[in-house]
């Protein structure tokens, strides 16, 4: 049994009643009951489970405007029924017609059963629009609730869902794991000044975890979540009743003033291990803002917007779903992709880190005067990849090796000009870099929500710590995928993998994405540019169509190289020939670790560093010329992002952000 709210009718007075039953048939019941008098009861629908162990539903809430109700059950999965009025009144219709009495109640429960359950079968027996099965693990649903719009849904499995409704049928935007040490949720609370308060129990205690604050408002002894109990808040006053060993508890707090301040709230728990910037957000009335992604050791990654004016970061979306660190980003940038219209700023971002975890979102952020930030941003959940899910759906495993379980992708790099409206599915794909030697290409189908691997390689034979994927277009049509990887031993390979992408789009289409990895071609060329391994990497074509390619190491030199790419002649005319037309290399160009570099123009590099310099190099035929050095505050600096902004009077302005030990713009 459970009850839920009653759209159309009042609440003081009315509420619906839901009852599982015998072979997974659920009854929706209105009961309406007035001060002095028994409760009347209407039948008003008929429902059908799908088939499990434990047949019976958890939870339920109506969604009027659309006619249609929302439950969860026992198994963990969410449904979606049809919920008509109009049903309730066609077995009111069918008893009278069979001179049978109306399906009000007015007494007992044998008068129940009489009136409204002899004559049920005179309603349909619905079958769900909609199940997303198992959504909650096999632990089960545990409520559900709408805002705004959306559906919310919590589970005994420590993550609540945000869900939206689609041509009727339940898309998952996102999920969310609000607190690590939290194993159980039961409910959300919306607060009236924005906050979202988690209900739930750990191990024998109650817990109300503020989603504003990220930390335990109450934690109160209970004796866990197997019993019943209720919880109430109001601005002045918090109650918490709830049964133990027989005996009725309560649970009193009166609101209290604050005495503790932010002056600073944090970014991440943890040092800060990637930044890259969305784009900016123009806003009436507002300076621009700047819209960046974070990730970081505490494994979230945080999409903020930051002021010039201001010159605070708020933070818009954090995103949980890493079970490790989030060491890398990557925005999906071509056409289509991303926009600066009336619709805002959109993109596909990925996240990768430990356990060989990559996450796919698609952001929306739009101009929103009424909130803090004055930008709202969306987040849709699209797509998710581990290895070790992959070993297991492999044949015959018992006879391979299993990869190393720690593997980490150190970077990745959304390979470009690969999502054409030719294709039949229109794939993009995404290059990373893994610890485990390997260099791997996936494909992502957004429309079928599917991340595949399709192409690797162990040339390196050593941790991969930087990919850079580049397009090489011909004056006659002619395109080359083109790949840069860097590794521990200093090393930068050069790959061709155009021929791979090309195959992987046909194997995927033959076999409805689904496919074995090929196995990428030998590099085209390989250069040892340092001693040690390679921490950043940056490729930017020149105008007259040549490759200028910079890196830094953990020996403080600078690198750079320059590329011309051409088709190979005779016999391997279909083939491509990499050129390095010139080297040049700056030894010592920082005291510590160049953990990020930038080609700005084809005569201008920046460089950054631990040593918490950032540097303006002059590139001169044979040689980098120092131009300036500014100290920046962030220690242990992890990467750099930049941008070229046109001001007002035509001036061409260089922006930068830095993160590690905190997050600077320059």
């Amino acid at each position: 049994l459970s009850w839920a709210p009653r759209p159309g009718l009042p609440p003081a007075t009315s509420a619906a009643l839901l009852a599982s039953g015998p072979h997974g048939e659920m009854l929706w019941l209105d009961v309406t009951h007035s001060p002095g008098q028994a409760p009347w009861v209407r039948l008003m629908g008929r429902y059908l489970l799908p088939p499990c162990k434990q047949r019976w539903h958890t939870c339920a809430t109506f969604l009027p405007k659309e006619g249609l109700l929302v439950c969860g059950d026992r198994r963990g999965s969410l449904l979606l029924f049809p919920c008509s009025s109009s049903s309730g009144w066609a077995a009111e219709s069918t008893s009278t017609a069979r001179g049978g009495s109306d399906p009000v109640v007015e007494n007992s429960s044998n008068q129940l059963e009489a009136s409204c359950l002899l004559h049920k079968e005179a309603l349909p027996l619905e079958s769900p629009l909609s199940v997303l099965f198992g959504l909650h693990g096999k632990t089960g649903v545990t409520s559900v609730t709408i805002h705004r719009g959306h559906i919310y849904s919590t589970g005994r499995d420590g993550v609540y869902n945000q869900l939206r409704l689609q041509d009727h049928q339940l898309e998952i935007l996102r999920k969310h794991r609000p607190c690590k040490r939290l194993q159980w949720i039961e409910e959300l609370h919306f607060t009236s000044d924005g906050d979202l308060l988690v209900l739930g129990f750990h191990a024998d205690n109650f817990v109300v975890w503020s989603s504003r604050t990220g930390e335990n408002l109450h934690c109160i002894p209970c004796g866990g979540g197997h019993r019943s109990w209720s919880y109430y808040s109001s601005p002045l006053v918090e109650v918490f009743a709830f049964i133990k060993s027989g005996d009725v508890m309560l649970y009193h707090h009166k609101a209290e003033p604050c005495e503790q301040q932010v002056l600073l709230a944090s970014l991440h728990g943890r040092e800060i291990t990637c930044v890259r910037r969305l784009g900016a957000v123009e806003v009436p009335d507002h300076a621009t803002l700047n819209v960046f992604v974070t990730g970081s050791e505490d494994t979230t990654a945080c999409v903020l917007v930051l002021s010039e004016n201001s010159r605070t970061a708020v933070p818009l979306a954090r995103l949980s779903d890493h079970i490790s660190s989030v060491r890398t980003l990557a925005f999906a940038t071509g056409p289509g992709d991303q926009g600066f219209g009336d619709e805002g700023l959109s993109a596909l971002l990925f996240s990768a880190g430990g356990r060989a975890q990559i996450e796919c979102y698609q952001l929306l952020c739009t101009g929103d005067t009424v909130s803090e930030s004055a930008v709202a941003c969306q987040v849709i959940h699209v797509a998710s990849h581990r290895l070790d899910k992959h070993w297991e759906q492999k044949k015959n495993r018992h006879k391979l090796v299993k990869m190393d379980p720690e593997t980490r992708y150190m970077s990745l790099s959304v390979v470009p000009g690969t999502s054409t409206k030719q294709l039949p599915t229109p794939w993009k794909f995404l290059a990373a870099a893994c610890s485990d030697g390997s260099v791997r290409i996936f494909g992502l189908l957004e429309a079928a929500r599917k991340l595949v691997l399709v192409a690797e390689s162990f040339h390196h034979q050593r941790c991969v710590l930087k990919v850079e994927a580049f397009l090489h277009a011909w004056a006659g049509g002619e395109r080359r995928h083109l790949l840069c990887s860097a590794a521990t031993d200093g090393t930068v390979a050069f790959w061709d993998i155009t021929h791979p992408i090309m195959d992987a789009i046909d194997a995927l289409h033959q076999a409805e994405g689904e496919m074995q990895p090929l196995a990428l071609d030998a590099p085209l060329v390989t250069i040892m540019a340092h001693s040690c391994g390679v921490n950043s990497l940056h490729i930017r074509e020149t105008p007259e169509g040549q490759y200028l390619v910079a890196s830094g190491s953990d020996d403080g030199s600078i690198h750079v190289c320059l590329l011309e790419v051409a088709l190979g002649s005779g016999e391997a005319a279909a083939g491509t020939c990499l050129q390095v037309l010139e080297r040049v290399s700056r030894p010592c160009a920082h005291a510590a670790h160049v953990t990020g570099i930038r080609v700005l123009r084809p005569d201008l590099l920046l460089s950054a560093s631990v040593d918490q310099r950032l540097m303006l190099w002059n590139r001169c035929p044979g040689k980098l010329v120092p131009l300036s050095t500014t100290f920046f505050h962030v220690p242990d600096l992890a990467e750099l992002d930049c941008w070229e902004v046109v001001e007002a009077g035509g001036e061409l302005r260089y922006y930068c952000v830095l993160c590690g030990q905190g997050l600077e713009m320059l």
